[in-house]
């Protein structure tokens, strides 16, 4: 009888974490989203920049390769002009 009332305690506690982990995951889900479209934004305004002539084109590579580095996902021996 003892172990009853454990088991319930602790079924309710999985429950409540299975619906915790769902919230998290939409939140997880839905900031990551965010980052991405916000990127992209960042991504549009550059390429959208008709001002810089073609000999600065390499400069709107580069601002590209940093919105990537910015979030975190570099772009390896891609970025390694050195």
């Amino acid at each position: 009888m003892q172990m009853e009332l454990y088991f319930e305690i602790l079924e309710k506690l999985l429950q409540d974490r299975d619906a915790d982990m769902m919230q998290w995951k939409q939140t997880m889900d839905h900031a990551v989203e965010m980052k991405s479209y916000q990127a992209l934004q960042q991504i549009k305004c550059i390429l959208q920049d008709d001002s810089l002539t073609d000999e600065d084109c390499f400069e709107k590579i580069e601002q590209i390769v940093c919105v990537f580095e910015h979030l975190g996902s570099g772009c390896e021996n891609r970025h390694d002009f050195g």
